[in-house]
């Protein structure tokens, strides 16, 4: 009998977006300790496309032709022995630690998973593993409370977003750098924004009202010298380098009962505390290697996804219709 196709998103080398290919192979099977997952949105991130792009392959080499996708969320469809708490038919969310999640298939230890909350959209599922977890860990390593005046660079950004929203949670007041264009956006999650430019400390100062600043999460780097002319006390900044390391962690883990729990709290957190979490482009999986290019492009807002079986405006296709498609969908059998 012939075995189900998958299809996977793959590169035969380091370079550019347009080195991706999408390739048809056998469906994968779970062995002991894993489960098949039904692919229904994935998210695309930088350090995916960093990874790539060779910057990283003394520390991160990769074994080529390689796969590419960490964050994903889908539909149990088989598990192997094993696995008692999770079944076929279940909504879960997680991460490949084969780095394959731009596929409609895959098959993940079942330590990757958390089941996906009922009231958290497939698309923002796709994408919150690596960029909920980063902002997670680098906001709450700086303990912050409603004392604290917050800057965020790159504060538009997939992370920056969220790390905007999470300090708020906190009780902090929040000022965002991002260009003039993303002003309105910032203002509606609560965020005080000021724009890039020669006289940014003087207008940080004025947007906390004199208030000292107390905390800086730069994500678009060099911005040690501002912390330093603002004060920012010692040990409160975390530059983009820290924010590399943190997402190269992340991207590089296995199963993980600890990181397992906070993607628990992060998909809570945007379910049920109003953390919203912006989707500014969202792609059928036949045209992922547009969506590299948007994202590599650094104009978009939020994050960027990939949906694997759209068969609707994206609108309407992640509402009450994208799990109705997949329900249609019969069981991954050998």
């Amino acid at each position: 009998m012939a075995r189900k196709k998958a299809f996977i998103a793959v590169f035969d080398d380091y370079g550019p977006a347009e080195g991706v290919h999408v390739d048809e192979v056998d469906r994968p099977i779970p062995g002991p300790g894993e489960v098949l997952v039904q692919v229904v949105a994935s998210g695309v991130s930088h350090m995916d496309a960093y990874i790539r792009e060779g910057r990283f392959r003394d520390a991160l080499a990769l074994e080529l032709p390689a796969r590419q996708g960490v964050s994903f969320a889908g539909i149990v469809r088989a598990v192997g022995s094993d696995v008692p708490h999770l079944a076929p038919g279940v909504d879960v969310l997680g991460h490949d630690p084969r780095h394959g999640a731009h596929a409609t298939h895959v098959v993940v230890p079942a330590g990757a998973l958390v089941r996906r909350p009922a009231r958290l959209s497939w698309e923002v599922a796709g994408a919150l593993y690596l960029v909920g977890l980063t902002a997670y860990d680098l906001v709450q390593g700086l303990r912050l409370g409603s004392d604290d005046v917050v800057l965020v660079s790159a504060a538009a950004g997939g992370v920056g977003h969220i790390e905007c929203q999470l300090a708020r949670l906190a009780g902090a007041r929040v000022i965002g750098i991002a260009g003039r264009e993303n002003h309105d956006y910032l203002r509606s999650i609560g965020v005080r924004p000021v724009a890039y430019g020669d006289d940014l400390a003087a207008a940080i100062r004025k947007a906390a009202e004199e208030r000292p600043v107390t905390a800086l999460l730069d994500n678009y780097g060099h911005y040690e010298q501002l912390a330093e002319e603002l004060g920012v006390p010692a040990g409160r900044t975390r530059t983009s380098d820290d924010r590399r390391a943190v997402e190269i962690q992340h991207w590089s883990a296995g199963p993980d009962e600890r990181v397992a729990l906070q993607l628990a709290d992060v998909a809570e957190l945007v379910a049920s505390w109003d953390l919203k979490v912006l989707v500014s482009g969202y792609y059928p999986f036949m045209n992922l290697v547009e969506a590299l290019v948007d994202l590599d492009a650094r104009h978009s807002r939020g994050v960027v996804v990939v949906g694997m079986s759209p068969t609707a405006p994206a609108r309407e296709y992640l509402g009450q219709k994208l799990r109705a498609r997949y329900e249609a969908t019969a069981p991954a059998t050998s």
